[in-house]
């Protein structure tokens, strides 16, 4: 008679297990990224919409496994202003994802409203074979004068948005401070397409 209580209590076990795990499950499913712009849901915490672009305030950011700090730490991100996208809520925390597609979660107060973007890779290749680098334009125009060339992995930060073209505050001490200029919008990540920025 022990064997099948023995049996009852692990499968009593397991779906206790399954069922702690169902939440998080939930609340982890990452949403499909919008083609036309970040309202697709509405957060339950802030009552804002889900994703949306924002960026880390601090230079070390913890990302966890789950929505609190007994999780363990996946990674650690060092680089304050780096673009993220938020894709749930859950009380004080954020499930965020990044450029490179890396989710977890991350407090609240640890990151900001502030819009930031990285230049991604062009289409074409320079002679080297290495992705050619992204032009900053003086104006929201191609045949307007070129500030400068971005490599893939530059932050800037986005000041307005017009759903071809965003103005980028770009900071490049090599150049001697920072250079603010335009960029075609389909060449950042950290604006939707067709997203307007005011």
């Amino acid at each position: 008679m022990r064997a099948p209580s023995l049996l009852l209590a692990c499968a009593a076990t397991t779906l206790a297990a399954l069922v702690a795990l169902a939440p998080h499950r939930a609340v982890q499913a990452a949403p499909v990224a919008p083609s036309a712009g970040p309202e697709v849901g509405i957060g339950p915490v802030t009552k804002l919409p889900l994703p949306r672009y924002a960026s880390l305030k601090t230079d070390r950011v913890n990302l966890r496994e789950g929505p609190s700090k007994d999780h363990r730490t996946l990674w650690v991100f060092q680089r304050a202003g780096l673009p993220i996208e938020i894709v749930a809520e859950f009380e004080t925390w954020r499930r965020i994802r990044d450029s490179e597609g890396t989710e977890g979660w991350v407090l609240h107060s640890l990151l900001s409203g502030r819009r930031t973007s990285i230049v991604t890779a062009g289409k074409t290749k320079d002679k080297n074979g290495d992705k050619a680098a992204i032009p900053l334009f003086a104006r929201a125009d191609d045949k307007a004068d070129e500030e400068a060339r971005l490599q893939a992995g530059v932050i800037g930060s986005v000041k307005t948005c017009t759903g071809t073209w965003c103005r980028v505050i770009v900071s490049l001490p090599q150049k001697g401070g920072d250079l603010d200029g335009y960029i075609h919008q389909d060449r950042l990540w950290g604006v939707y397409p067709n997203e307007r920025v005011e």
